[in-house]
């Protein structure tokens, strides 16, 4: 399997940072995961606009050539790895590049940021897209600027670790009283027919997904309010749902060993499933 690092195609096993990659050492970098669907990009402008917004949040300069042929080298990566049919996803990585030794300020002179690239296989999760899933509730202890996708994850990832250590498949965040996001995915919220989300701010990531069942509620009028549903409504909601790159669109069946919507998915995230599906897939 080869990867994209910083101006070269080269086998994964074989590819090397800097140990002073300030991605390393500071987890300052941004990344995006695009989808592929047989060799077609779903939503790639959109995430290569949040790329641009992060890198702006950052202060972290790449080279605008390099930049503008992110496209050209993702479908180049795909072509040599052979995942130009069926469901793919693509990597993408910008990191503040290296520096040694390590200080807190950026580096002086300016060194080029690094730029990595990787692709796999991807295989939807039908099943739980079905079914639906359990999660438990845990506290939002992330930092206030969720709006950049940034490399640095670790309240993601314990968050993760201890849905998994309850036997669950993720988690709901709590902020404040009221639900954010969870570690990787976005929330919608239905009560009495009436979509809910957490409104775009500092607090959340902007999900790509995000954006696109917005705009699918709007084309099947479901009426949408961007309004934070706090802790105490949450166990009273008719149903639940997460969207994600590569989760899609997930229901929620159960937190916090509660039933939620009677314990199977409803109808308004049935009907936005079929939708984002054509859209995925092109027919749309």
């Amino acid at each position: 399997m080869q990867v994209y690092l910083n101006g070269s195609f080269i086998e994964q096993e074989n590819a090397a940072i800097s140990i002073a990659d300030r991605g390393f050492v500071f987890g300052d970098g941004v990344y995006e995961v695009t989808r592929v669907v047989n060799g077609s990009f779903f939503q790639e402008k959109e995430h290569l606009d949040r790329l641009d917004e992060g890198l702006k949040g950052l202060k972290i300069k790449l080279d605008q050539e390099l930049r503008n042929r992110i496209p050209e080298l993702s479908r180049e990566l795909l072509q040599r790895n052979g995942h130009t049919e069926g469901e793919a996803t693509v990597y993408l990585q910008v990191t503040r590049g290296a520096a040694f030794p390590r200080t807190h300020t950026f580096p002086d002179p300016e060194v080029p940021a690094t730029l990595f690239l990787s692709s796999g296989h991807f295989k939807p999760h039908n099943e739980l897209h079905e079914n639906g899933v359990k999660v438990i509730t845990v506290p939002d202890v992330r930092w206030s600027r969720c709006n950049l996708k940034t490399v640095n994850l670790l309240p993601n990832t314990l968050a993760k670790q201890q849905a998994k250590d309850a036997g669950v498949n993720s988690a709901i965040m709590i902020r404040d009283g009221v639900i954010t996001e969870s570690p990787n995915a976005n929330i919608f919220a239905v009560k009495d027919e009436t979509l809910y989300t957490f409104p775009a701010s500092n607090y959340i990531l902007n999900g790509i997904t995000r954006r696109v069942v917005i705009d699918i509620a709007e084309g099947l009028n479901i009426p949408l309010t961007t309004e934070p549903v706090r802790l105490d409504d949450l166990y009273e909601l008719d149903e639940i749902f997460f969207t994600g790159t590569t989760t899609d669109i997930q229901p929620i069946i159960d937190v916090d060993g509660r039933a939620i919507g009677g314990g199977k998915p409803g109808k308004i995230v049935r009907a936005i499933q079929a939708e984002y599906k054509k859209r995925l897939h092109g027919i749309a």
